[in-house]
């Protein structure tokens, strides 16, 4: 009653001010539609937000095999523009859970609030790797091996976590430079042992890619140059494996003493043979999968802010 009341009393002042000067009641009209439009907006945005996160996508069905993705990452300029972009497509992927781990010695605040923020199903891990291990500046890339330290944190997640006889799913490395189609994560789903395709712009080639037999449908080689005597040469955005088989073979794990370039091998050949791969992408004719890297951002005149003490992005997370 009190707030009818209220209500009457602020309407009957309204209509007062109408009579008594119309020029404040146009004024006080205007600023009332105008509130009511920012309101609509409001309405529309939230309404938009929530679409988004009821999406399909992100409806968890507990009878579909959850995709567990592995990401390393380590601080750098372009970090959170190559994390946003890469959780964009993660969000259009259901069951889907990701594991992200840095390179460093704590949680750091951009990765925390970054990954509050999107809505996904996450694990938050960290691995520092030591110093003499880690790349300098002009070194090759294939001088030491990168993401192994974080790529076996996450193993051993999963390996403390979940169980082989309960949990169906498949695990997935999924750097945050490379670029990735839908199609993809639908066909991974259901991998039996490990399942492999072509990968775009790798080694060299436009298309890194197992060769497969026409016939008998099964892998019979590859057409990569650069190191072909690899058991497995393969990149490592190119193959996944089921989560119940490799739970089960402990021993599966990537080593710092083992070179770039070398690692897909050491891990796959305790999980299976070339005769038992599994060739997805219509039988490794379509390329879901692109090798991309992202131009490090030139940075002189940033320096020379530095330099004076200043930054241009003083208080903001870029």
């Amino acid at each position: 009653l009190l707030y009818i009341a209220l209500l009457c009393l602020v309407v009957l002042w309204f209509l007062g001010v109408r009579n008594r000067d119309p020029d404040r009641y146009e004024a006080m009209r205007q600023t009332l539609n105008n509130y009511e439009f920012q309101l609509k907006e409001e309405k529309l945005l939230i309404a938009e937000k929530l679409r988004m996160i009821k999406k399909d996508c992100q409806i968890w069905d507990p009878e579909l095999p959850v995709i567990y993705i592995i990401t390393p990452t380590y601080a750098r300029p372009v970090q959170k523009a190559e994390l946003t972009r890469l959780s964009h497509t993660f969000m259009l992927v259901q069951n889907l859970h990701w594991i992200l781990v840095e390179d460093s010695d704590f949680h750091t605040p951009l990765v925390t609030n970054f990954l509050s923020n999107t809505h996904l199903n996450y694990t938050h891990l960290i691995a520092p790797t030591p110093a003499e291990w880690k790349r300098k500046e002009k070194e090759p890339n294939w001088v030491k091996p990168r993401g192994v330290l974080q790529r076996n944190r996450a193993l051993d997640w999963l390996r403390q976590n979940l169980n082989p006889d309960t949990h169906k799913g498949v695990v997935y490395f999924a750097d945050d430079d490379n670029s990735y189609g839908l199609e993809v994560f639908q066909e991974m789903r259901y991998t039996k042992e490990v399942s492999v395709w072509p990968v775009g712009l790798v080694g060299g080639l436009m298309v890194e890619k197992p060769e497969i037999d026409k016939t008998t449908g099964r892998v019979i080689g590859f057409n990569s140059v650069w190191k072909p005597e690899r058991q497995f040469p393969l990149d490592m955005a190119g193959f996944a494996i089921n989560l119940q088989h490799l739970l089960k073979h402990p021993e599966a794990r990537f080593q710092l003493s083992v070179k770039g370039g070398w690692q897909e091998t050491e891990l796959l050949r305790h999980l299976t043979t070339r005769e038992r791969l599994e060739p997805m992408a219509d039988n490794c004719t379509k390329v879901y999968v692109w090798h991309t890297r992202t131009e490090p951002p030139k940075m002189a005149e940033e320096e020379k802010l530095k330099a004076k003490g200043y930054s241009s992005n003083l208080g903001m997370e870029v």
